[in-house]
Formats: C-alpha cells, structure tokens, sequence
C-alpha cells in the first residue's frame, strides 16, 4: 500500500493540473479568459489544439500543480527542499498539460471533434507528459512508473465521471 501512496502522492501535481483547466473555466472572471494556445492557428486546414486548449488552463494548471507541491513537499520529500519541490511540481503539472496539448494536435489531425473522448489517449496523455517532463531531475523506478500508469489512467476515468455528475463536464469519458 505504501508504494500506492507513494504514486498517488508523486504525481499528484500533475493530475490536478490536468483538472485545473476544466474548474478554472467554472470561475466567474477568470473564465473570461480563454484566450486559445493556437491563437485561432489551423495547419492542413484544421485547427493545430482547438479552442478548449487555453492559456487560462495552462496558466492556472501549472501554478496550482505548484500549489500542490508546496502543501506536499513536507510529506513526499526528505532531501529536496519546498522550493525544489514547487518547481518539480510545476514543472510536472506544465508537463501533463503540454501532453495534453500535443494529443489534441493529433486528435484535431485526425478529425476527432473538440470535446469528443479519444480513448485511451486523453486518458493517458498528460500522464507521459508529466511523466516525461520530470524524468531528468528524477529518479523513479519502472514499478513506479507502472503504479502512476495505472492508477492516474484509473482516477482519470473515475475523476472525469465525477466532474460529469457535478455538471463540470458535459460528457462523462
């Protein structure tokens, strides 16, 4: 149970930047925000993310990713310091979004509507990003990466339906 923990813990900044974006649109003012990454960009006349890949999410992702961290950073770290930890979270939460970024190129390239699930690749895109983001300031073991796989792959579906429920998401996958 102990390595569970563990994963949940470690990547934790990176799911909850994967949520951000979809609370941050619910917030009076901020929601007014929404300003697209691709600025409105097409290539091969579609658009390069889409008009729900914001500056608003990334913005508000990465900053409470590192929110996360420093409330963490007593329980998950011995030996860097809450600083190091904020930045590794941030840098994690930035790397979970930037995944999700570059599935939805592909998924705009292939013709998968905005908001329409592409499974399993929404499900599992800022996982390697976050994952890929982190990997050279730290030392995680293939049984960890395995146990952050499927447990974020699990509490993505699980959160997802959730936010469904509480009317945040307008489809439940």
């Amino acid at each position: 149970m102990h390595n569970w923990l563990m994963a949940i813990l470690f990547f934790l900044p990176a799911g909850v930047a994967n949520a951000a974006p979809v609370v941050a649109n619910k917030i009076p003012f901020v929601n007014r925000w929404d300003t697209p990454l691709d600025f409105g960009q097409s290539w091969h006349k579609k658009r390069l993310l889409g008009g729900n890949k914001t500056w608003r999410g990334v913005f508000t992702g990465t900053l409470l990713a590192g929110l996360t961290g420093f409330l963490l950073a007593p329980i998950v770290s011995n030996t860097e310091t809450r600083l190091e930890v904020v930045l590794l979270s941030m840098l994690m939460g930035f790397g979970a979004l930037f995944g999700d970024a570059v599935e939805s190129f592909f998924k705009r390239q292939r013709g998968v509507p905005a908001g329409q699930s592409w499974f399993p690749f929404d499900q599992i895109d800022y996982i390697i990003g976050g994952l890929v983001f982190v990997a050279p300031f730290s030392e995680i073991s293939i049984k960890m990466l395995g146990l952050i796989f499927v447990t974020y792959f699990a509490l993505h579906l699980i959160v997802a339906y959730c936010a469904y429920l509480m009317g945040l998401k307008d489809k439940p996958i």
